[in-house]
């Protein structure tokens, strides 16, 4: 088993608006710094929180499936295939399908906290479909109380979210303290970001905004005497595509 633990002070940074929305980002941009690259089909990974009231104005994506998870607070989304602004609150979740192109804006509101993932699909497809936008209320995603921990499901195991990025499972730990073990496949990347609390993953104790990723691991175990929540995304250690991380790697060896 391979695990590492990418704390919040080597992760990337970002900021919005004059520091109005901060950002840290256990995938970054490369001009970000932070200590992680892109990997499997995992192109970029923000822990956003806004300040004040802010927006991030209208602004251009293609390609891309795009997700937001709304973790405190509230957000509105604008985009120009709905043409109109759409509120979200904690436990919501939206995705961008941008396909050959769609712009958008998002306002969060003071106190929200927010992921933003981009999903890396096979860019030969998914540039030549139509944009498209969803959101999902936090009552149409799956809960299930697994021993001591509440499993939230956003994609996997019947929840409605669907992607064009192939062979994701993503799922959201809660709980008062836990002693859980659940099986995970081994041919699969795990990247995990502690949301809230101080446990141990795997033997390993991890604090709140850590990002662990494992590798070769047939097993989750969390323990923990305090509450916490873990945010996991699992994905596959080997894809069958070329993906735009990897197409902007050989560009830049060449």
């Amino acid at each position: 088993m391979s695990l590492q633990i990418i704390p919040k002070e080597r992760q990337a940074k970002g900021a919005f608006n004059g520091g109005e929305i901060v950002e840290n980002k256990p995938i970054g941009f490369p001009r970000e710094g932070g200590f992680i690259r892109p990997y499997s089909n995992l192109f970029y990974w923000a822990n956003a929180e806004a300040k004040v009231d802010s927006t991030i104005g209208l602004h251009p994506h293609e390609g891309f499936e795009i997700m937001s998870f709304v973790l405190k607070g509230s957000i509105r989304h604008y985009d120009t295939k709905l043409q109109e602004w759409r509120s979200l609150k904690a436990g919501d979740a939206q995705i961008i399908r941008a396909g050959g192109g769609i712009s958008h804006a998002e306002f969060m509101a003071q106190g929200a906290v927010m992921f933003q993932i981009w999903f890396d699909p096979d860019l030969s497809k998914t540039l030549g479909q139509p944009a498209s936008y969803n959101d999902y209320t936090a009552d149409s995603l799956p809960v299930v109380q697994d021993d001591d921990v509440c499993v939230q499901t956003y994609i996997g195991g019947g929840a409605p979210i669907t992607l064009d990025t192939p062979g994701l499972e993503i799922l959201r730990f809660g709980f008062d303290k836990a002693d859980y073990r659940r099986p995970i496949s081994p041919e699969k990347i795990h990247s995990l970001y502690v949301i809230e609390g101080s446990c141990k993953i795997n033997g390993e104790v991890v604090k709140a905004d850590d990002f662990v990723i494992m590798e070769d691991s047939d097993e989750l175990h969390v323990e923990s005497r305090e509450a916490g929540d873990i945010f996991m995304v699992s994905s596959p250690s080997t894809l069958d595509y070329q993906t735009y991380a990897q197409m902007m790697q050989q560009r830049m060896g060449a």
